[in-house]
């Protein structure tokens, strides 16, 4: 274990988590940031290196010591070194001190906010330093949610950047900070890849830069493990200005890389041209799944008719409306725990969540006509072996009442807030349960939240296909993952 290794796993396990919380601080294991740094294509000239969220400085070392090996024909290699805590100041410059005895490489240590540096640089104030613009860049930013009224918000709307979370701030600048043809390589959580809060951020991304390489790492858990980080994390190695073309895309389970796979894969397959929301796919073979490969399945919920919606009841906001049993009065209220394989379950005695709420001028809005519903839990657990799970609400679980209430932990599929046909709800929840979905799934969503908005940009069957597979599935008792999965074969055909 090197002594940039040996010291890494000193301060981080010496760090208090309200710190890391506060910075966004998790540093680089060692394996990590040398496979990083082997992503950068060879170069020659004079290097200019940007490390933004330098810690102590695990990034840095990995590529200067490629350089050293003769992986890299640099004539020169200068290093700025953002690190906005200063506790790690000292480690950063022991980080940095085997390299000063070279004449060719200089470094400098940057206290400053890497975000109003950059932002400063790139507005050109009378008064303001100017960065270099950096022939490659290589980061762990941070990451932290920044609120829209926030200082770094509105440092970044003067330089046309908007975004949501500090690690995307910090890609977002390296690029704009970047020469033509620099070369970034970046580890950051996967949430930028679907969603719209990061649309703006996915749009500068691939206005301004070709994707060369996406590596994911298949187990949320072991990137950071170190700092018990559950969030799931890509590398991803961007060219500023390059010509789009193919990409490749590794996996491997952990930092250990010892089961590393590789693919090249068309840029149709990671962004798909009519895809208005520019969702960043990763595949995770070369392989293309029903879904991809089915001219069948190749419609939208609005060509079906149908509307997807997250559950309106917010417990907490409508508590006192709230019941432990249904009486008098009340009406179902449904939470994910109602629903398993054999169908719904309602009312659960004992049930730490309320089974009722009241039906009255307060809620009535908040509550759907009685029907058949196909119905998604918005929140799956770590390491879940599905990430999409649907049900069907069956009505007659509920004896004779007129209304429903869905909790806001599932999403539900409605016509116009009304009911599905039958056979249609069924068909909808087969297809939404067989393998190939949950797999086409995961290609652009690395949250363990299933939103509405990805529900509703995903794509379906025919109306008359879904109320066919509907029809074959009710008459059936119960199915097999086996079975569910033969039957999309056949419709995918």
């Amino acid at each position: 274990m090197s002594i940039v290794e040996q010291t890494r796993l000193h301060v981080s396990k010496n760090t208090e988590a309200k710190k890391k919380s506060r910075f966004g601080q998790f540093f680089t294991p060692e394996r990590t940031a040398v496979f990083m740094a082997g992503l950068f294509p060879d170069s020659s000239g004079r290097c200019r290196l940007l490390d933004a969220g330098a810690g102590i400085g695990s990034l840095s070392a990995a590529f200067l010591d490629r350089w050293l090996s003769g992986n890299f024909h640099f004539q020169s290699v200068g290093l700025d070194a953002f690190e906005i805590d200063s506790n790690l100041h000292p480690y950063l410059s022991k980080t940095l001190e085997k390299y000063n005895n070279h004449n060719d490489f200089s470094a400098m240590i940057r206290g400053e906010d890497f975000i109003h540096a950059a932002v400063e640089s790139l507005s050109a104030d009378l008064f303001s330093e100017s960065l270099v613009h950096y022939t490659h860049a290589i980061l762990n930013p941070p990451y932290k949610k920044i609120n829209s009224h926030s200082v770094h918000r509105l440092a970044l709307r003067r330089v046309g950047i908007e975004t949501v979370n500090l690690y995307s701030a910090f890609v977002a600048l390296a690029v704009a900070q970047s020469a033509r043809g620099g070369q970034i390589v970046a580890i950051i959580p996967r949430s930028f890849c679907n969603g719209p809060y990061y649309r703006p951020f996915r749009d500068f991304i691939l206005r301004y830069t070709a994707i060369r390489h996406i590596h994911l790492f298949e187990s949320r858990t072991q990137a950071f493990k170190d700092d018990e980080v559950l969030q799931e994390n890509i590398i991803i190695r961007l060219e500023r200005g390059g010509q789009q073309g193919l990409v490749k895309v590794s996996t491997s389970t952990d930092d250990s890389f010892t089961n590393l796979t590789i693919h090249e894969h068309p840029f149709e397959r990671i962004v798909f041209p009519d895809d208005p929301e520019r969702f960043i796919y990763i595949p995770a073979s070369s392989e293309k799944n029903a879904i991809e490969s089915s001219p069948a399945i190749r419609y939208t919920l609005a060509d079906l008719g149908i509307k997807v919606a997250t559950g309106p009841v917010v417990d907490f906001r409508l508590r006192k409306y709230l019941r432990d049993m249904p009486g008098p009065g009340t009406v179902p209220l449904l939470y994910p725990g109602h629903l398993s394989n054999s169908g719904t379950r309602w009312p659960i005695e004992g049930m730490k969540k309320p089974n009722a709420i009241e039906y009255n001028a307060d809620t009535e809005k908040w509550l759907y006509p009685s029907g058949f519903y196909c119905v998604v839990r918005r929140f799956s657990s770590k390491e879940e072996k599905r990430r999409i799970v649907a049900h069907v609400v069956d009505p007659t679980a509920f004896g004779d009442v007129s209304v429903l209430g869905f909790e806001n932990h599932l999403n539900l599929f409605h016509e116009n807030k009304r009911g599905l046909p039958q056979a249609l709800a069924h068909g909808l929840a087969v297809f939404l349960n067989t393998t190939a979905v949950d797999e086409n799934f995961r290609r652009f969503n690395g949250h363990t939240q299933v939103n509405a908005t990805d529900l509703r940009l995903m794509r379906y069957p025919s109306r008359d296909t879904l109320i066919e597979l509907g029809e074959w599935a009710t008459g059936r008792g119960e199915l097999t993952q086996a079975m569910i999965d033969a039957k999309l074969e056949t419709l995918a055909e």
